[in-house]
């Protein structure tokens, strides 16, 4: 018999009770919000820290502990090369909302480089009564021996996706107002690029109509200085049901081009180069399957097949990485050449190009290995091995792909802080070797790694599939001790591959403490390239789960843990991972962590951005909704079922994923008397956070919760 106090919706989807949670910034919404963030940081905030003397609360512990290596000033910069400047966004304790600011190469060389102060973002939201949250910035190459001067800036309101573009004076260091001429661009999901200093490309919000069904840009426009924006000249148009369009100019010198793409969907698109010199500009199609990316740099056309891609009577695999003259390419007279070709075992991670060198990250069974490809003098592709000593997770960027051969390497594991190095590749393409790898920067310790290894191992999943996954843990806690408090980690969607990358946060507040790590590497994801990736699309999703599912069984299996010390954690697409993991497999977990989550499957498609991910989950609007249905977690809820404890983490600016997701997931397990705590960061956009302060808050808690569980006797 049903209990009347339960709230459920109907598996079919056809009733939901809660629906009224999806009301973002509602009243009663809000009310019922702030109720459990209460109730939440009541019960976590009690919890003692076991390690303190005092017994200090734990949560404000490790939230002092996160809150140091997020601000720390020991931090690398990241930084981007343009002219003679190396440009950097920094946030620290004393400027959280963050600083844009610009060295030279040799003073970033430095243990204390001199920085120029561009804009202070926490000085520009005092000034204006905003809360402002930096997006990034473009900046205008100038004529040949001007510095650069223009910029674009991109701002947004709390964290959220839709956000402003204002001009920027590089000289004046000030916005540029419209009234003086200056581009600006009001709150969308949208952008402007530079054409030229009064030319720019706009895709936003024109007005009633100009919006795709995502809730993005569907027109392509160029905007000329000194007029309206509701007078930019349309250029092109996609369908109310894409994705999104985007557009851009490249400024290669010698080598201009403007690109439009049509983004039917994720990895469904169509490339158009403008001809802006035609009146209206004349769009020609890059004539590609629609699954493939391409691009040009210089003379050279790139080209990374999601399928297999016949071109005059050659096939190139799905996940390989083909190359050509671009020109040719676009005269139906290609000629090609495959710099990579994927096997059982490796993918493409990436690739940088440099002047005169193409350089790969491939990943065999996730493990980074370089490889830099030049042509000799009769343009023949040459290749060899680049920087073979370097272990790790390997990171390669170009310095200035125009001007030099150099580039950035930087190196980082799980348990070793990150290295910024740089190399010099311009001897290569003669036949001659990489120049040595100069050390730049080098982070600290942000944690004792004392005693730590870190191991890879392989789970078989349900249909045969092996399923690597790493293993953070102690020498000590693998010599039969007992189950150890552990922690699961996945994603398994997009295409995204999850590899190793230095732990911080992680390592003080799990890893120091006595607990496990792992991260998983399951379909979904691009660890093993596109048909990792497809093998759990659709109908197929529940291969990821199933994969998940396999590795918490494995590291039971393999004496790491046991159910009750076993949590999982994941967010976005990874939220939906573990919310089928709450529902599916309730008996694996000891603990779920869920972060701005997808829950209802139903309805996602008609939330804010969650139509674009049809191509990844399907359509629950038609007969698609058979399968999605098997893996709707909001629907999978069940009486009589004993769930795991569980916390439900979002955030009320989240404009990607709706927050309405995790609100009536949790009202519903809430009807149902099981164990769920609900916290939602009023601001923080789909990250969860809008400042360090806000995510070392955030962490502190999930990271209490976990020690409050499945740590509890450790």
């Amino acid at each position: 018999m049903t209990d009347p106090a339960t709230q459920l919706p109907a598996p079919d989807g056809s009733t939901d009770p809660h629906q009224w949670l999806e009301e973002v910034t509602g009243e009663d919404a809000l009310a019922w919000v702030r109720e459990r963030n209460a109730a939440a940081e009541a019960e976590l905030d009690e919890a003692r820290d076991p390690r303190a003397r005092a017994g200090a609360p734990l949560a404000a512990t490790l939230q002092h502990d996160i809150r140091e290596i997020l601000d720390a000033k020991d931090r690398i910069p990241g930084v981007v090369k343009r002219g003679d400047f190396l440009y950097n966004f920094w946030t620290d304790a004393e400027h959280e909302r963050g600083l844009w600011r610009r060295t030279t190469l040799d003073s970033y060389r430095s243990e204390d480089p001199e920085w120029e102060i561009l804009l202070d973002i926490d000085a520009l939201n005092e000034a204006e009564g905003e809360d402002w949250v930096w997006h990034g910035a473009r900046l205008l190459r100038p004529q040949e021996g001007e510095p650069y001067r223009h910029a674009l800036i991109d701002l947004s309101h709390g964290g959220s996706d839709a956000d402003v573009t204002r001009e920027f004076d590089l000289e004046t260091l000030s916005f540029v107002p419209p009234a003086d001429g200056g581009f600006e661009r009001p709150e969308a999901k949208g952008s402007l690029s530079w054409i030229d200093a009064d030319t720019v490309w706009a895709t936003t919000d024109f007005g009633e109509g100009t919006m795709t069904s995502s809730g993005y840009a569907r027109q392509a426009r160029i905007w000329r200085r000194g007029t309206e924006l509701a007078q930019a000249e349309l250029v092109h148009e996609v369908a109310a049901s894409d994705m999104a369009v985007f557009a851009g100019h490249d400024s290669t010198p010698g080598w201009e081009r403007d690109w439009v793409i049509e983004a039917h969907a994720f990895y469904d698109n169509t490339i158009h180069v403008v001809d802006r010199s035609q009146q209206p500009p004349a769009l020609t199609a890059v004539e590609v399957p629609a699954d493939l990316e391409a691009n040009a740099h210089r003379d050279l056309g790139i080209f990374s097949p999601r399928s297999d891609w016949e071109v005059a009577e050659v096939t190139y695999p799905a996940g390989s990485l083909v190359v050509g003259d671009f020109a040719r390419f676009q005269e139906g007279e290609p000629e090609l050449h495959m710099l990579f070709e994927p096997t059982e075992t490796t993918s493409l991670a990436d690739m940088t190009i440099t002047r005169t060198a193409v350089v790969l990250s491939i990943l065999e069974d996730v493990v980074h290995r370089l490889e830099v490809h030049t042509r000799d003098e009769h343009g023949h592709w040459e290749r060899q091995d680049l920087y073979p000593e370097l272990r790790g997770a390997i990171g390669v960027s170009a310095v200035d792909a125009d001007e030099s051969d150099e580039v950035w390497v930087s190196v980082t594991d799980f348990i070793e802080p990150t290295r910024l190095l740089l190399g010099d590749l311009s001897e290569v393409a003669g036949g001659g070797e990489a120049g040595e790898l100069e050390l730049i920067k080098s982070a600290p310790a942000r944690f004792d790694a004392e005693g730590l290894d870190v191991s890879q191992h392989f789970a078989t999943s349900d249909d045969g599939t092996r399923i690597p996954y790493f293993e953070i843990s102690r020498l000590d806690a693998q010599s039969g001790e007992g189950p150890r408090p552990t922690l699961l980690y996945g994603y398994g969607g997009f295409e995204i591959s999850l590899t190793p990358s230095y732990l911080g946060g992680i390592g003080k507040a799990w890893l120091e403490r006595g607990g496990t790590y792992v991260l998983a590497n399951i379909r979904g994801g691009g660890e093993y390239g596109p048909r990792w990736h497809q093998a759990a699309l659709k109908e197929n999703r529940h291969r990821a789960y199933e994969d998940f599912a396999s590795v918490a069984k494995d590291l039971v299996e393999r004496g790491v843990t046991d159910r009750d010390h076993l949590a999982v954690r994941g967010g976005s697409n990874g939220g939906l991972l573990t919310g089928n993991m709450v529902t599916q497999y309730p008996e694996l977990f000891g603990a779920v962590i869920i972060q701005v989550p997808l829950l209802d499957m139903k309805r996602y498609s008609h939330l804010l951005a969650g139509h674009s991910w049809m191509a990844e989950y399907g359509d629950p609007d038609t007969e698609d909704w058979e399968f999605v249905r098997t893996f709707s977690p909001y629907h999978l809820l069940r009486e009589g079922v004993q769930y795991p404890p569980t916390f439900v983490l979002t955030s009320t600016r989240d404009d990607r994923v709706h927050p309405g997701h995790a609100r009536k997931f949790t009202a519903a397990m809430e009807s149902l008397g099981a164990d769920v705590r609900y916290w939602e960061n009023i601001e923080g956009g789909h990250g969860g956070a809008a400042n360090n302060e806000q995510a070392a808050r955030m962490n502190a808690l999930l990271y209490t919760f976990l020690w409050n569980t499945i740590g509890k006797d450790s």
